[in-house]
Order: structure tokens, then C-alpha cells, then sequence
């Protein structure tokens, strides 16, 4: 199953400081194929994570064991997500 975790940045400057263990905690997750999407958004909110996990705490886990969710520089917002097979057939 499919998570994406919304996180928003509450502390830009927690933020800088640590995006770099942040981008290394999701290089790894993805590595470990947990990760399927992530990227900021461009309107400077934060940015979106998609978990692949077996259920909605292992995705929970994940997303509040980021650094800059642990270190307060960011907010998680948790949510199941299917993605559609495009081009979608509509009767």
C-alpha cells in the first residue's frame, strides 16, 4: 500500500540545517524500496513523500523518523494513496 506524507515547513532554518540527513534518510529509504516518489514543492510548503509499507504504522514510523520531522524543522501529514492507471476509462 501506498502513503504520502505532506511535510511542511514549520522552521526554515531547522530546515537548512538539516536537509542534507534529511535527503540521506529518503536516499536510503528508497534504496530499501520504501520510497517510491519525493520532492519539494516549488511553492516553498515543504515537500511529499510516497511510502510503499505493509500498513499505515510502518508509514507513520517512517515519516515521523525523518530528521526533519524528529529535529521539529517540519509537520507530517499522513494519508493512504492509490494511485489511478491513467488514462482513466469513464462509461
Amino acid at each position: 500500500m501506498k502513503y504520502v506524507a505532506l511535510l511542511r515547513i514549520v522552521d526554515p532554518e531547522k530546515n537548512q540545517q538539516h536537509r542534507p540527513e534529511h535527503l540521506r534518510y529518503i536516499s536510503d529509504l528508497f534504496r530499501a524500496g520504501k520510497v517510491v516518489f519525493a520532492g519539494p514543492f516549488t511553492d516553498g510548503f515543504g515537500g511529499m513523500v510516497v511510502y510503499q509499507c505493509d500498513n499505515e504504522e510502518e508509514a507513520s514510523k517512517l515519516a515521523h523518523d525523518d530528521p526533519v520531522v524528529v529535529h521539529g524543522a517540519r509537520t507530517v501529514d499522513l494519508h493512504p494513496w492509490t494511485a489511478l492507471d491513467l488514462p482513466v476509462n469513464l462509461p
